[in-house]
């Protein structure tokens, strides 16, 4: 059963974030969204199971690349605004071929801001 929080995210056609997480290492790996047959999808199969926004369809990771996404837990935060998946992951998370999307990194020149 979804919790009430995240449900009444998902009656108004909202997405929520969803952030994979390394199970052993702890390293983020990356950042996509789902809808509720996703979530519902990733529970029942425990692949990460996600929505696509620029194809508007659903995709599990790794089923064209073969970089799979086993689930290991899910929670989400105090709002009902994010969910975290700790996974193992196998090969790549990021589509560009890097283990990890959070590989660029900005520099602080001073208190407030950054540069790329």
């Amino acid at each position: 059963m979804l919790p009430a929080e995240i449900v009444e995210r998902f009656e108004r056609g909202e997405l929520v974030a969803v952030i994979a997480q390394d199970e052993a290492t702890l390293e983020v790996l990356m950042l996509a969204w789902a809808n509720r047959e996703a979530l519902e999808a990733t529970l029942a199969t425990g692949r990460g199971t996600y929505w696509s926004r620029s194809r508007n369809e659903l995709w599990v990771k790794g089923e064209t690349s073969g970089h799979e996404q086993t689930v290991i837990s899910v929670s989400y935060d105090c709002d009902g605004d994010a969910i975290l998946y700790k996974v193992n992951q196998v090969g790549a998370a990021c589509h560009t071929g890097d283990r990890s999307c959070f590989h660029r990194d900005l520099e602080i020149t001073k208190l407030g801001e950054a540069t790329s």
